[in-house]
């Protein structure tokens, strides 16, 4: 999965924290990221500002709203989460528009979508965040 950190704009330095990790996740994207990182994800109970939360979420999850205000908490000012599900056809997908209307729900804006193998990326930011030059 060589490139999945540069694909997620994620930058050495950055703090991130891993969320919904289980035994079907892409390892390889989460270890691609530390690399990058040049250390671990937060642990789960962090109380530190995150730069970017990487979300795992499948439908059987629950409620994706619920799911995304929980993983925007620890997000500092310009924090993104990457919300990471099966892609189309895969056990557990989510229907595209379920995506969004979650993260408007959840006061979230998609900016972004990426291929990461058999995962589908969507980028979310806090709805009128505005990137600095």
């Amino acid at each position: 999965m060589t490139g999945s950190a540069a694909k997620l704009g994620i930058e050495e330095g950055q703090i991130a924290l891993e969320l919904g990790w289980d035994e079907d996740c892409d390892s390889t994207i989460s270890e691609a990221i530390e690399d990058v990182l040049g250390e671990d994800f937060l642990d789960e109970e962090t109380d530190e500002l995150c730069d970017v939360v990487l979300l795992w979420w499948r439908a059987e999850d629950g409620d994706l709203v619920d799911g995304l205000v929980d993983a925007s908490r620890p997000l500092g000012d310009s924090g993104r989460i990457w919300l990471m599900t099966p892609g189309a056809g895969k056990p557990g997908n989510l229907e595209p528009g379920e995506i969004s209307e979650s993260a408007q729900l959840a006061g979230l804006v998609q900016t972004k979508a990426e291929r990461l193998g058999e995962w589908q990326g969507s980028c979310l930011v806090a709805r009128g965040y505005t990137k600095k030059a």
